[in-house]
């Protein structure tokens, strides 16, 4: 028997503010926040150095980052025909937002809205450049053009098979070190070994939410790894990241590259084992994997949650 599973829009309520709140996908939003969080933790557990403001700035302006990188990602899916109306055979963690599909905001209201955050992002880009010197600059343009030509043409690496290593770049090392600079002014090999484990991780999340899209990105030549080597080999990637991850993880602390209770992180190694059960299982039915898609949200915020809070103790008590 097949699952039916509603979509957000239709389950969130039909105030003005719903659809912005289902376009902006708040659920795969903590992977911009909590690397710079750790950043940050990194740079007072080790230094004893902490700016409150810049710190703030930093956690609001890729916030509104992902927000609209988010849009732009479900405009240009659904103009090229990516992102359509699944009807009852959704998966709410792959295809995009669905406000487009479902008619809950208009092409112009997304565009609108991307602009919106790419401005305030920009704004803040060079406040914090302002402060804290020409790197942040840098940093910043690595960031935030990436994010654009993510899917927007003539480069749309997405399409072309470089999306996940993309990711992979800007959700640990490009966020980790852009934050960890903003604190110290300089860089150290700590925070850049660390942030391959968010980085890993977010490899890993976006490879499983691309696996239920196998066909359809394919007929609309959204050439992401899945696409090209199929969903076996998508099986395959996704454990792969997640070894990774924990592999740099648990090495890192072994080799006296991060402190001990980073290894707090490894207490979501049984959700980890269990997404790679459920997608092993059910990679071939979008509907069925879905716990495997929630799961890895979990492993993620447990990970770099865990992470930070082992750095924030080490600052305390083990220096």
């Amino acid at each position: 028997m097949r699952l039916k599973i509603e979509t957000f829009g239709r389950t969130r309520g039909t105030s003005r503010l719903a659809p912005w709140v289902q376009a902006v996908r708040v659920h795969f939003v903590p992977p911009s926040f909590l690397p710079v969080t750790l950043a940050a933790a990194v740079a007072w557990a080790r230094w004893q150095v902490f700016d409150p403001l810049a710190f703030l700035l930093v956690f609001i302006g890729v916030t509104v980052h992902h927000f609209g990188l988010n849009m732009l990602d479900d405009l240009l899916d659904y103009l090229h025909a990516v992102d359509r109306a699944w009807g009852d055979e959704k998966n709410p963690y792959t295809g995009g937002s669905g406000v487009l599909t479902e008619g809950l905001l208009t092409v112009q209201d997304l565009k609108r809205g991307a602009a919106v955050c790419y401005g305030i992002t920009i704004a803040i880009w060079i406040w914090l450049a302002s402060m804290k010197g020409w790197p942040v600059l840098a940093i910043g343009a690595v960031g935030i053009l990436s994010s654009i030509f993510y899917t927007v043409p003539p480069v749309k690496f997405a399409y072309r098979g470089f999306g996940e290593l993309g990711l992979l770049v800007n959700f640990g090392p490009v966020l980790v070190m852009g934050s960890y600079y903003v604190q110290r002014q300089t860089f150290d090999v700590e925070p850049l070994v660390v942030s391959l484990v968010p980085g890993f991780l977010m490899w890993s999340m976006i490879v499983i939410n691309e696996i239920p899209d196998y066909e359809e990105d394919r007929r609309s030549g959204k050439m992401n790894l899945v696409a090209r080597f199929g969903r076996r080999a998508g099986v395959f990637l996704y454990q792969a990241g997640l070894l990774c991850a924990f592999g740099v993880l648990a090495g890192s602390v072994l080799l006296g590259a991060a402190s001990p209770w980073a290894l707090l992180g490894l207490l979501a190694l049984p959700t980890a084992f269990q997404s790679v059960r459920i997608l092993r299982e059910n990679y071939e039915d979008r509907l069925k994997m879905i716990p495997a898609n929630i799961a890895v949200i979990k492993v993620y915020l447990i990970t770099v949650v865990t992470m930070v809070a082992g750095y924030l103790v080490h600052g305390f008590w083990g220096r």
